[in-house]
């Protein structure tokens, strides 16, 4: 009978830690959903399918993540979404 030895090495992986934040979009009264998905089209580079299904969350949940990534990439986006008169903030 034969015995295996095994070896476990430690190997160090350096990764760039990366801080992911959210827009957040909201339900109001105001706006239509053609509106709603035409701005998020627009501005977060949504397919026609993503974002009927983010707008159909907004309208029934409330609210709904619309866009990860850095800050400095949300900020321009969440700006132009507030003056098409959206409701979002970055978490």
């Amino acid at each position: 009978m034969s015995t295996k030895r095994k070896i476990q090495e430690d190997i160090d992986v350096c990764e760039k830690e990366i801080n992911q934040n959210e827009i957040v979009l909201f339900n109001d009264d105001v706006n239509t959903f053609d509106h709603v998905i035409d701005s998020l089209i627009e501005i977060c580079d949504h397919t026609l399918e993503q974002a009927e299904q983010c707008a159909l969350l907004v309208h029934y949940k409330g609210k709904c993540t619309v866009k990860t990534g850095e800050y400095n990439d949300l900020k321009p986006r969440c700006t132009r979404l507030l003056t098409k008169g959206l409701s979002a903030e970055i978490i």
